[in-house]
């Protein structure tokens, strides 16, 4: 296949007119194909159908201690629910909350209350501070940056890496500015590249010195069951262990949901961290509910079982849509091997594969897509702001289209992207 960075302005004239028949070939078949965002399909939804078999049952109302969970109680969350977690987690009991449906909540209600109350051990609330600041590295989560956004938070970005956010950068900019309060991370099958932190970057997350004593990281595992291969699974150090190592417990807020193993919008969530920091958190949540849906806590660990329940789900998960992953990959790499336009990850787990265009083609990409009937995750959406500076990166999301679908969208982005390279190659040239 012809390397676009080495042909001749005329042969790139060539290939645009061909490409532009192809494209408006596709346009006349009025497709609607939507990848915006990383949602499980109807075959993944239906594996958790079994959490209400026995609904009807009145033993399902029923803690393990004898508690009537219909009825208020167990702030924290009920005790068969905090023990499979935090074993899942790798914590304490004591060092875990179960929360409602959604992570999300969780980490909007954490930065929130950090902002009116401060954390444990602040001087005063963040939003006394004339300006706080959060490290972003990106490409990243769209809803975690929507969420320091909300709050009036500089965000940050800082370049990603291999194995994990460029902690030469990380390690200088908090121990030089007390306003950096934070830094949002995740750390496994990472959104959107899916990369995997190392041991190294973990344990120099650990120890670092900062300036704010109150800095907090806030670990985003949502994706830490989520492997496409078995027999290749990457795993992430203990992020809590490795701060109490270091005499820095109190560091790190670790988030966790069941959205994408059962259902989303009706799953149960988790934060985990210090003994001190769930102390003081509980505190506060205290004025804000008396408890979260205890039915659906035990309705989850009735299904679930155990941590090797969870995994055994999982497998099914991975059987599903490993396939999709690997049809993505597949079609890129025939329709834009040799090209030299284009790179993309290719993860071992999570819900994104991350894709790159020539610096300034993102966002016509994304134009022409949604020209042939294809929606995909808005570019620049993976930065703070929605602002990516070079303009080349896309999110994939694989998961939700039938697998037929998912190859038609992948012909339809490779030719879009063979498009916009071509269109900035010749205004280049010209």
């Amino acid at each position: 296949m012809s390397d676009y960075l080495n042909m001749s302005y005329e042969e790139l004239q060539e290939e645009y007119k061909k490409l532009q028949i192809e494209y408006e070939n596709i346009k006349k078949l009025n497709l609607n194909l939507d990848m915006s965002r990383g949602k499980p399909c109807k075959e993944q939804l239906d594996l958790s159908m079994g959490l209400f078999d026995n609904a009807k049952d009145p033993s399902s109302y029923i803690s393990e201690d004898g508690f009537d969970c219909r009825n208020y109680g167990y702030l924290s969350g009920i005790p068969e629910a905090k023990r499979l977690f935090s074993q899942l987690l790798g914590v304490k009991e004591s060092e875990v909350i179960i929360g409602g449906n959604s992570s999300l909540n969780l980490m909007y209600d954490t930065v929130a209350r950090a902002m009116f109350f401060g954390v444990y051990g602040s001087e005063k609330p963040w939003m006394k501070y004339e300006k706080i600041k959060f490290l972003c590295p990106s490409p990243g989560y769209d809803r975690h940056f929507a969420i320091t956004e909300a709050f009036g938070v500089e965000m940050i970005p800082v370049e990603m890496k291999e194995d994990g956010p460029d902690m030469d950068t990380i390690e200088k900019l908090v121990a030089e500015d007390e306003t950096i309060k934070g830094i949002w991370c995740t750390p496994q099958y990472s959104n959107p590249d899916g990369i995997t932190y190392s041991d190294e970057v973990v344990d120099r997350f650990a120890r670092m010195k900062t300036k704010a004593s109150d800095f907090r990281i806030f670990w985003d595992n949502a994706y830490c069951v989520h492997h496409l291969y078995d027999d290749d699974r990457a795993n992430v150090k203990n992020i809590l262990t490795a701060c109490k190592e270091a005499g820095n417990e109190h560091r790190v807020f670790i988030f966790f949901s069941t959205s994408k193993i059962t259902h989303p919008g009706a799953g149960i969530s988790v934060l985990a961290s210090s003994e001190k920091n769930i102390e003081f958190t509980l505190n506060q949540i205290s004025k804000q509910t008396i408890c979260s849906d205890k039915l659906n806590q035990l309705r989850h660990v009735n299904f679930l079982k155990s941590v090797e329940g969870i995994n055994e789900l999982m497998k099914k998960h991975a059987a599903i849509i490993r396939p999709k992953f690997e049809a993505v990959d597949k079609i890129l790499h025939e329709k834009l091997d040799g090209k030299n336009i284009a790179r993309w990850t290719n993860p071992k787990g999570g819900y994104f594969i991350s894709f790159f265009t020539l610096d300034g083609c993102a966002r016509r990409v994304e134009e022409l897509a949604k020209g042939a009937g294809l929606t995909l995750t808005k570019a620049g959406a993976t930065y703070p702001y929605g602002n990516n500076p070079r303009d080349n990166n896309l999110r994939i999301a694989p998961t939700l289209p039938p697998i037929e679908e998912l190859k038609k969208a992948m012909e339809i982005l490779a030719v879009c992207v063979k498009v916009a390279s071509i269109e900035k190659l010749l205004g280049k040239a010209s």
